[in-house]
């Protein structure tokens, strides 16, 4: 394993309840500390401090922030997951609603902290393992978008698979980027314009 991808390993691997509470109150202590006081000013001392253990118990488990901060966006892209998609109606007529279903499941996943949703998109340190996570992420929300767009009979694209991966871009960046600074717009407009630009795209709208 590369050096850089070793900083950013957990240094252990919980197996008892009481060490896992242990990491998971690391981990929020860290996603306040962060949100809080910024990643810069969120040291691995105040986040020993937030969590009410000592720093040598806290670097039993993490080596450095930066690996705290990695398993902070790893846990937040695994929670991603779009566990409703297939329960979704898909007759004639149901096209907006299922788009609008894709909207709100992407700016639900979203909903942390704007400040630590920012920090996480611009200060994680890129590790293999994590880069593995994003492209399976990607890879499955990718399949799930496809399979509801070749099932929809309201659907007129020139190519599904284009399309399923124009829509999932289009979402997720325009998702994260109003999540992590919503005073640009507000959310329900923000909901309303992305489902009504998505679903005249799929209905072919000229």
């Amino acid at each position: 394993m590369p050096s850089a991808d070793r900083r950013l390993q957990p240094r252990r691997t919980p197996r008892q309840v009481r060490a896992e509470l242990t990491r998971e109150r690391i981990l929020a202590a860290a996603a306040h500390v962060f949100a809080e006081h910024g990643y810069a000013a969120g040291t691995t001392n105040r986040i020993a401090e937030r969590a009410r253990i000592s720093i040598g118990s806290l670097y039993q488990y993490f080596p450095n922030k930066d690996a705290i901060l990695a398993q902070l966006l790893m846990r937040h892209l695994d929670r991603g997951t779009w566990t409703q998609a297939d329960q979704l109606d898909l007759s004639p007529g149901t096209l907006e609603a299922t788009v609008r279903a894709l909207v709100r499941d992407a700016i639900d996943n979203h909903g942390d902290d704007p400040q630590l949703l920012r920090i996480m998109i611009e200060e994680a340190p890129m590790s293999r393992e994590l880069l593995e996570t994003i492209d399976r992420h990607g890879r499955e929300r990718g399949a799930q978008v496809r399979d509801l767009l070749a099932r929809h009979p309201d659907v007129h694209v020139r190519d599904i698979d284009t399309a399923a991966e124009l829509i999932m871009v289009t979402v997720e960046l325009n998702t994260h980027k109003l999540m992590a600074d919503p005073r640009t717009i507000p959310v329900e407009t923000f909901e309303q314009e992305l489902v009504d630009m998505v679903t005249r795209y799929l209905r072919g709208d000229r």
